[in-house]
């Protein structure tokens, strides 16, 4: 017996440009290098095709201080609006992303992880359950922290991000959000 498809809500007004958005691509990885890359050249030509601007790309080994240093940096920056992790959210001893990221989120996106793993497990079944995706909000930042392979970078950028980054998306997206994630 097939499961059912369930098939998402909302639409993209095709009338109206989309506004781009400055999106960095952090990979973390203690083996890949900008050769051999494959996920964060996926994520970085992806985020460009969707009329996006690849504000920076970067790839640090799985340390928790690494890792929030480059995270730290970019959002300080001021010019970073999102950052889109790869790698380190699996469940062996190396994959410290989540641990790196989620104490700096100033609020935590629970639907985020609960979307991902419905789209992944359209792709992958059960094995979505070894992914600790997450993401959140960093000083006005919105961070979304995908697994390492490919397919999940897929996944994760053309059925969940990518919509909720593009401007035309209604009834809401999180570009309209922007200027108000700070607010007091």
């Amino acid at each position: 017996m097939n499961a059912p498809v369930i098939s998402p809500g909302g639409r993209i007004d095709e009338k109206q440009a989309i506004k781009p958005v400055r999106i960095a691509v952090l990979t973390i990885s203690d083996t890949r290098d900008e050769e051999s890359d494959t996920s964060g050249h996926v994520l970085a030509e992806r985020v460009k095709a969707a009329g996006h601007e690849l504000a920076d790309k970067a790839i640090v080994r799985d340390s928790v201080v690494e890792i929030r240093e480059k995270i730290q940096a970019w959002v300080a920056s001021g010019f970073v609006e999102a950052i889109i992790t790869t790698g380190g959210t699996g469940i062996t001893g190396r994959d410290v992303t989540p641990e790196a990221v989620e104490p700096l989120f100033d609020k935590k996106m629970d639907g985020f992880s609960v979307i991902f793993h419905l789209v992944s497990y359209q792709s992958v079944g059960l094995s979505t359950l070894q992914s600790r995706a997450t993401a959140g909000i960093v000083g006005g930042v919105f961070v979304f922290c995908l697994p390492g392979s490919n397919g999940a970078v897929k996944d994760g950028w053309d059925k969940v991000i990518s919509v909720q980054l593009d401007s035309r998306h209604g009834p809401c997206n999180m570009v309209e959000l922007m200027p108000r994630l700070l607010e007091t």
